[in-house]
């Protein structure tokens, strides 16, 4: 064989090398260790289960009045994590919720929600605003007679708390017809949570004994100084929630947990909005 010959076949054997590796699959990149996060679901945060519902679509009768989507609460404005006033809770605890206002429409009553599902970014802004002794401007009403720096100590807010595992709720009563309840303003004069029905801020709920909310020992739902009809109330509260399977928090006639909530140990942070619904 001629070095001319030679060369064309060492050429031709190349070129035959390089179209079979241009033909060779590309070699897959390394597994990654942890895969990249999903991203969120809604621009608010992460979608809710699946099983968690707007109490409106289970039962349209119970009254809403959804305070920390608004100015009217303890720290004096809208709270973070609430984008609308709506009660949001799992499946379960909603169908006994209605059971619920079953009963109290037979005894001439109605359910009012003050909160439901609460996200945990929401109680990150309690636990911040606790920590600034200087904003206490809804002290005259929610906790005229207690320090900001108990109200962890003593119980009346909680990090972390059941509110945001979806079936627990904070709720009272209200009479059937129910009255309108005149629209708070911010910066209006405050009144005691603890001071006689009539002269506290106009609530459409029967008589609890205090507001809602307040941060005190007559909150507690058996104490001694609530008498009368007052008590009564709070008593047929708590027999109507409990036949239906909701446990009450002592410390405050407002506050129940659905005892068989499917999710007991998960503190969930989905925004309180129709977004958030699957």
């Amino acid at each position: 064989m001629g070095t001319g010959t030679r060369v064309a076949t060492a050429l031709a054997v190349l070129a035959t090398a390089l179209a079979a590796g241009c033909q060779r699959p590309a070699p897959r990149p390394a597994p990654s260790a942890t895969p990249p996060p999903a991203p969120s679901a809604t621009p608010g945060g992460p979608r809710a289960p699946a099983d968690v519902v707007d109490l409106a679509a289970v039962d349209p009768g119970i009254r809403t009045d959804i305070r920390y989507a608004t100015a009217h609460n303890f720290v004096g404005r809208p709270i973070t994590g609430y984008a609308e006033p709506l009660c949001l809770l799992t499946r379960r605890a909603a169908e006994a919720l209605h059971r619920v206002q079953a009963a109290a429409l037979a005894q001439g009553r109605s359910l009012k929600v003050y909160d439901c599902y609460r996200p945990q970014r929401a109680v990150d802004e309690f636990v911040a605003w606790a920590k600034l002794p200087g904003e206490q401007q809804m002290k005259g009403e929610f906790y005229p007679d207690e320090p900001k720096s108990r109200l962890f100590a003593d119980g009346y807010i909680g990090a972390p708390t059941a509110h945001s595992r979806g079936s627990t709720l904070d709720l009272t009563l209200v009479p059937v017809p129910t009255p309108d309840q005149p629209a708070y303003v911010p910066g209006q004069p405050l009144t005691a949570c603890t001071a006689p029905a009539g002269r506290r801020f106009p609530d459409n709920s029967v008589d609890m004994g205090t507001g809602f909310d307040c941060f005190d020992p007559r909150a507690h739902t058996t104490d001694a100084r609530i008498t009368g009809a007052a008590r009564d109330n709070r008593q047929l509260l708590k027999r109507l929630m409990t036949a239906q399977g909701f446990e009450n928090y002592p410390r405050e006639w407002w506050h129940y947990r659905y005892v068989d909530e499917p999710y007991p140990d998960t503190y969930f942070d989905f925004p309180v909005a129709r977004s958030s619904l699957r």
